[in-house]
């Protein structure tokens, strides 16, 4: 028997339960078990024990004593060296990529949120055994581990080298929709699961192929070695499409994604749409992560520590630049032309600079404080953080045109960093040496600026210098006032107020409910139902000031808003006859 080995059964679809059995063929006296608290990738203390229940034990036929210890972590009262088994229930209830769902229509897990962590053991062998489900034989099962044995629908025994492997290799089980392709020999797979009849499944695979070999091209170069040089053997797309949702997860040699039903790809539509559009930007991220996070990975995350956060301030390397390169490398993959990739980075940009946060919060503390802010976003968080996804992307931007002008790229940098750091453990000291070393000049004082101050980026000269023509435009009514809201039930929901905005000096506050407006001269004074905000520049009129009302805990409160001047956005066009080749090279 192998020294560890979970058996995991759909327990009961309707109640959502997954059944796990996990034996230990040595364990130590006293033995300890755990669950994480959080899943890799996904930076927030998530309590995956909460879902963990009827925990039992035993040796042979004599039942042994189950203690907790904390939150996450048992004790199990045993004798050492003999095998002991453990059974237990999981909730499987979320439909994120980051813990478990199971119904009747389709299962899946991460083994963050099923799989036992058995204290000093976890660089042994693991061994799992997916188990069919009673009353779908349409269903099948999809995972990046290794098989063992199996059968045709993907059921049976699989083994993993250690935990950490073990828990990076997600699970879906169900009658999804499966095809397959070959990048410069590497085997890829793409399960789908509620997708709607009109899915175009070839134009996902053949999209899918492009991305992935721009990607092994952009790590391993152009040559047919660039398949035998990937650190993954085989790879594994596990699609999610529901009504509404979008979010990827990313892990060694797979990932799980989540997709609108109407942005996936439809048979004899040829056009791409934004939705189309922001999918395959999600599978390029996801993708790209099998380099950048996976393999290459801040120094803090060399040995994962499964029972608390780690921290790291290099984020908006990890997730930035990996956010810069998605949506270029669609556009070396010939899936989008210059003017799309424009768009989407002028939609970055613009996302940024209407954050007040980048003034208060530089990207590197943006990174370290993940955990409790990015993860945890409310009302406030557009005025106290600033995400080292956006942020991040446009540091990888400013770094590349800066570089670029000189004569190199970025790409050659990541390159570097790769074979600097054997694609393993990396400090932003190795990010600096590699720059020396490419450049022959110090890049210190751009990386402090750019990342640990919160001082504004060259953006402006720095893509203007490459060819881009930079247009101002008005930016849409909500952003003249500095507010996010939602328009639901005929009012608008005040959802949050941006510092030093026109909505703020009035006075508005997330979680008003703006109803109404009074506007106009005394004695000629209207009063005006507000239904959505598109109503509001149109009932003001050549006004600049009114009167909102607002409902505020049940009172009504009349806020005195002085509408300012419009505020700009940036378009980006390229102009005629630039020389420089990017974004395309």
């Amino acid at each position: 028997m192998p020294a560890l080995h979970y058996t995991i059964k759909a327990l009961d679809l309707h109640a959502h339960l997954f059944g796990v059995s996990l034996k230990i063929s040595q364990p130590s006296a006293q033995q300890t078990v755990s669950l994480p608290v959080w899943i890799p990738g996904s930076y927030l203390v998530r309590e995956f024990s909460k879902n963990l229940q009827k925990l039992q034990a035993r040796q042979g036929r004599r039942s042994t004593k189950v203690q907790q210890l904390d939150k996450c972590s048992w004790l199990i009262d045993c004798t050492a060296g003999e095998p002991l088994e453990l059974d237990y229930q999981v909730y499987a209830f979320d439909t994120s990529v980051r813990t478990a769902w199971l119904d009747s229509r389709r299962g899946f897990f991460n083994g963050t949120s099923l799989c036992l962590r058995v204290h000093g053991q976890e660089e042994k062998a693991h061994q799992l055994v997916l188990t069919p489900v009673k009353g779908q034989p349409a269903w099948r099962a999809a995972t990046g581990l290794a098989p063992v044995k199996t059968d045709r629908l993907g059921f049976g025994l699989y083994q993993a080298v250690n935990y950490d492997e073990l828990v990076d290799c997600p699970v879906e089980l169900g009658p999804f929709w499966s095809g397959n392709f070959k990048a410069f020999g590497i085997e890829h797979r793409f399960v789908v699961a509620g997708a709607l009849p009109s899915f175009d499944g070839d134009r996902l695979l053949s999209d899918t192929k492009k991305i992935c070999e721009a990607e092994m091209r952009f790590w391993h170069g152009h040559s047919t070695q660039a398949g035998r040089k990937a650190p993954h053997k085989q790879y594994l797309f596990m699609l999610n499409a529901v009504d509404e949702g979008y979010g990827g997860l990313e892990h060694r040699n797979s990932t799980a994604l989540i997709c609108s039903r109407r942005d996936l790809p439809r048979v004899g539509e040829h056009k791409t749409g934004e939705g189309y559009t922001t999918l395959m930007g999600l599978i390029s991220h996801e993708y790209f992560h099998t380099w950048n996070v996976k393999q290459l990975r801040p120094d803090a995350f060399a040995r994962y520590d499964y029972t608390r956060e780690n921290y790291t301030t290099l984020l908006w390397f990890f997730e930035g630049f990996t956010s810069y390169y998605d949506d270029l490398l669609l556009r070396r993959a010939g899936l989008i032309d210059d003017a799309t990739y424009l768009k989407l980075l002028a939609k970055t940009i613009n996302l940024v600079g209407q954050t007040p946060g980048r003034h208060v919060q530089s990207v590197a503390q943006s990174s370290f404080d993940a955990w409790v802010k990015y993860y945890r976003q409310d009302e406030n968080t557009p005025n106290a953080t600033v995400s080292y996804y956006t942020k991040g992307a446009l540091v990888a931007l400013c770094l590349d045109l800066s570089l670029r002008a000189e004569g190199h790229s970025l790409d050659d940098v990541m390159r570097g960093l790769w074979k600097r750091c054997k694609g393993g453990s990396m400090r932003e000291q190795d990010m600096l040496d590699e720059l020396q070393a490419q450049t022959g000049r110090s890049w210190h004082q751009e990386l402090q600026a750019w990342v640990h101050s919160t001082a504004e980026l060259p953006l402006a000269r720095l893509l203007q210098a490459q060819g881009i023509h930079i247009h101002a435009e008005p930016g849409n009514f909500a952003q003249h006032l500095g507010l996010r809201h939602q328009d639901t039930n005929g009012s608008v929901q005040v959802k949050a107020v941006l510092r030093g905005s026109a909505a703020e000096q009035a006075g508005f506050a997330a979680g008003d409910e703006w109803l109404g407006l009074e506007v106009g001269a005394r004695g000629q004074l209207g009063h005006w139902r507000v239904n959505k905000l598109d109503d509001v520049p149109i009932l003001l009129g050549k006004e600049r000031k009114a009167l909102a009302l607002v409902s505020r805990d049940k009172q009504l409160l009349r806020l005195p808003l002085t509408v300012p001047q419009q505020s700009t956005v940036w378009r980006l066009e390229a102009t005629a006859g630039r020389s420089s080749g990017w974004p395309a090279v």
